[in-house]
């Protein structure tokens, strides 16, 4: 259908994975794995649910009549009463102890946390595969001098494997972030219309152990530990924040890292793949834009944007329970994991194949590095017997000049051919020379890498190591 508005997330940008994570059979089975666990749980405590109606729920828990719920929910007006009369249809024995006790938001809450873990533990193993494509990238370049920059102008010299580290701290962050989500997520549970679960204490004529016990067999056969200890009709809201937010560290870091490629690309130093037949441009064919980096950063700003959604739900919630959160969490949080796995997507694509120009970043080193190699000169010619005091004016007033032939005639930095010129400081341009080795300026910033990838990476991925799995990412135009 091409008559239709089509999501682009759909479409173009997310995962078969994360799109399956958020469909419709998936969450209308887990409605129904729910209502087989609640069923079990309520038989094994002594209610009158059986086997064989238990065995009926789980022979259909595939067999979703999308059709026949679509047209109970015409007349009923309620999604989860349209499903429970159309799998009733083909559960007839079933169908008096469907649902029974619960209120639409066992359903509908549990699926949502369901679905959100999964989601989670899908991001993480995108997570874990950037931290390992940047992990090699900066091992590999651990040792290469480049221009650091501080507002942008040239400073003092890093290199480009500890730039890299950079970009993955944050990532390593975001895992830490994701694995707390991970760990803390709980169902809601079976709580009933307003939190009470007045009406199981009714099932059970008041055993609070038996409605206890069925909680904890519900989180059991969902594969969690336990449910929230209290709540409304609904699970906190601010659960839907806190795992958005943390997407939104995602985008965060992923926006710094596809901003400052962005940043190189235009100095010609790294530029992410480039493939042989991709056009950069419809009226500039020489152009090489770095689009998959300016993708990161749009749905990047789409993730950041909706974070307000679920905070702002979180806020305006009533009381036990009001129904203005349903429509906006049907939009805001499978769209921000959507995204947020497109995002991933595009940063393991460009991670794994990123270009670096070492010619080019060495010629920008040499254009700053006189400035640089200032002080080392300096300390030189006092050793020689200079004053200290005069060295440091004359390099101050040549500095000038030469940025003066740079920025003012556009000719190369001549400060080494100035000092070598002054007889102030006896030496000749081949000693000055000598302190222009990059590598010299670079402090400790090749063992800073070793150490921060031997300590706080190399555990990560060996913990994870079934991520890494060598699957590749063919991006969508």
């Amino acid at each position: 259908m091409k008559d239709r508005y089509e999501s682009p997330l759909s479409s173009r940008y997310a995962s078969d994975e994360m799109q399956y994570i958020f469909s419709p059979i998936k969450k209308f089975t887990t409605w129904r794995r729910l209502w087989i666990a609640l069923a079990r749980s309520e038989m094994k405590l002594g209610l009158p649910v059986t086997q064989e109606q238990i065995d009926e729920m789980e022979a259909n828990v595939d067999n979703v009549d999308f059709e026949a719920a679509a047209q109970y929910e015409r007349q009923l007006r309620h999604d989860v009463m349209a499903h429970i009369h159309a799998w009733g249809d083909q559960c007839p024995k079933a169908m008096p102890i469907i649902h029974l006790g619960a209120t639409s938001c066992y359903v509908g809450d549990n699926t949502d946390v369901i679905l959100m873990r999964e989601a989670l533990v899908l991001i993480r193993d995108e997570l874990v595969r950037v931290i390992a494509n940047l992990s090699r990238f900066a091992d590999t370049y651990k040792g290469m001098p480049t221009l650091g920059f501080t507002h942008f102008q040239a400073a003092q010299l890093t290199t480009v494997g500890k730039r890299a580290s950079l970009w993955l701290n944050e990532f390593l962050m975001d895992l830490h972030e994701v694995e707390y989500r991970l760990t803390t997520l709980k169902l809601l549970g079976s709580k009933g219309t307003t939190g009470t679960q007045a009406s199981f204490m009714e099932l059970f004529h008041g055993d609070e152990d038996k409605i206890r016990a069925m909680e904890q067999m519900i989180a059991e056969e969902m594969g969690f530990d336990g449910v929230v200890p209290v709540s409304g009709q609904t699970y906190s809201r601010k659960v839907d924040s806190f795992v958005v937010n943390t997407l939104a560290g995602i985008a965060q870091s992923a926006s710094k890292f596809a901003t400052d490629v962005r940043l190189l690309s235009h100095l010609k130093e790294v530029e992410e793949p480039y493939e042989s037949k991709q056009i950069g441009s419809s009226a500039m064919p020489y152009k090489r834009n770095p689009m998959r980096c300016e993708r990161i950063c749009a749905l990047s700003r789409y993730i950041l944007a909706d974070m307000l959604n679920p905070a702002i739900t979180s806020s305006t919630q009533w009381f036990e329970r009001t129904l203005d959160d349903s429509a906006n969490k049907r939009l805001s949080v499978p769209e921000a994991f959507l995204a947020c796995d497109a995002v991933l997507r595009i940063v393991q694509n460009v991670t794994s194949g990123m270009i670096v120009h070492e010619k080019v970043i060495r010629k920008h080193i040499m254009e700053e590095l006189p400035f640089m190699a200032s002080e080392n000169i300096m300390m030189d010619a006092v050793l020689r017997g200079g004053d200290r005091q005069q060295l440091h004016e004359r390099i101050r007033v040549h500095a000038l000049e030469a940025g003066r032939n740079v920025k003012e005639r556009g000719l190369s930095n001549n400060l080494i051919d100035l000092i070598a010129e002054d007889p102030l400081f006896g030496m000749t341009r081949e000693e000055l020379s000598a302190h222009l080795e990059p590598e010299r300026y670079v402090g400790r910033a090749p063992q800073q890498v070793t150490d921060f990838l031997r300590q706080d990476v190399a555990p990560v991925l060996e913990q994870y190591a079934a991520a890494l799995d060598g699957r590749t990412v063919e991006l969508s135009v």
